[in-house]
């Protein structure tokens, strides 16, 4: 069997699918590994790294797609909308395709790879169960962005973040917030916490408390309820707008003592809730730093505007967009050890044997035998429910 490797098509996306150190996993399989070339020079790979593991460099992009049976890449048409339906075009029946693909959204791409005869598994979808944590590409990409996003913070800042005794002085340290204390946002406050900072965290699951103060951070505490905040697949769970406006005004006081501010609530398929408005940054003063995780998904801060940085009264406004690709050496050998996992798991007997009753496999498979059989998919598409022999 072969499994394809393709530069990244998407503008910006400096990822790769595979890295040199992740192949040993996959050649236990049997497989074969083909490269589109110069696939991973963006991410710091030269392709002489690759043949010394055995992969073979492809003359051209159109021969990894004729060649493999398996094509992996970071973003897949999907999450491509730009550049993506050109891949479409050379994808084939019976092929199987791995990325991320944006499929609760990006209802047209599903359905386009469904008549197009592929087996699509999507990595966003991976259940977070103790089984699948090394193939949960999710995590890994979070972690980057987290560690990321208080650098541009702490860049961005018009202070330094640790407490200075100096000749001059004494340098009081900056205050950070993080909302939403997932992977991205625990990473954001380790990342703080050892540039110097005070550090406090905030998520509607108190269950997080003690994975906040272990980090070093205060632990702020609402009065309010959030039941059930998470779905059965580890999730973040979309709550009622009474529910955001509550916490709005509660969370009004403790933002006005900011200096930074990272925001990291995202629902996958959903748009991310509202959590600071225009007035509360308003409170905020001038110099502080909103620096928006969830800016893809329309952002957590009513003045976000992806890709931009928005100034009001002083407070700057960061809606960064695609983190991960801003380190994407590290990045991309964290997504290739989860691809590789996923593909071991995957293969058996030197083909992809896709058991739709395996819960990994269940979550994962957006599109097959030519089409749609995700659940909530079909159901964000208005497909009724597949009916089960």
């Amino acid at each position: 069997m072969t499994i394809g490797i393709v530069s990244e098509a998407s503008p910006g996306e400096r990822r790769v699918a595979m890295v040199p150190g992740a192949v040993a996993v996959l050649n236990k399989s049997g497989a074969e590994l083909l490269m589109e070339a110069g696939a991973g020079l963006g991410a710091g790979f030269p392709d002489s790294e690759y043949a010394e593991k055995g992969v073979r460099v492809a003359s051209s992009r159109d021969e990894v797609f004729r060649s493999a049976e398996v094509v992996v890449q970071v973003r897949s048409p999907g999450a491509n909308p730009e550049t993506g339906g050109a891949d479409l075009a050379l994808l084939r029946p019976g092929q199987t395709l791995i990325g991320f693909g944006e499929p609760l959204t990006a209802v047209d791409a599903a359905r386009a790879l469904a008549e197009r005869g592929v087996s699509f598994l999507a990595m966003e979808l991976m259940p977070r169960i103790t089984r699948a944590q090394s193939m949960d590409a999710l995590s890994s990409m979070a972690t980057v962005a987290g560690y990321k996003a208080v650098l541009m913070a702490a860049d961005a800042l018009p202070r330094m973040f640790p407490m200075l005794m100096t000749a001059a002085g004494t340098i009081a340290p900056a205050r950070v917030l993080v909302i939403g204390a997932g992977v991205a946002g625990l990473q954001a406050i380790a990342t703080a916490k050892r540039l110097g900072a005070v550090v406090s965290g905030y998520d509607i699951r108190a269950a997080v408390k003690e994975q906040v103060e272990s980090l070093g951070a205060r632990f702020v505490a609402l009065e309010m309820e959030a039941a059930a905040a998470e779905d059965k697949g580890g999730y973040a769970k979309a709550m009622g707008e009474d529910f955001y406006r509550r916490q709005r005004e509660l969370m009004a006081g403790v933002l006005a003592g900011q200096n930074v501010v990272i925001t990291t609530a995202a629902v996958p398929g959903k748009k991310a809730p509202i959590l600071i408005t225009r007035e509360m940054v308003s409170r905020m003063a001038p110099g502080s730093v909103i620096m928006d995780i969830a800016a893809e998904r329309g952002g957590n801060c009513e003045l976000t505007r992806p890709g931009e940085v928005v100034e009001a009264g002083g407070v700057r406004i960061f809606g960064p967009v695609n983190l991960p690709s801003t380190i994407p050496y590290h990045a991309s050998q964290m997504y290739a050890r989860n691809i590789a996992t996923f593909l071991k798991f995957l293969i058996q007997d030197g083909r992809v044997a896709l058991d739709r009753d395996d819960e990994i496999v269940r979550e994962t498979l957006v599109t097959h035998g030519g089409e749609v059989v995700h659940p909530r998919v079909r159901e964000a598409m208005g497909l009724p429910a597949l009916q089960t022999v």
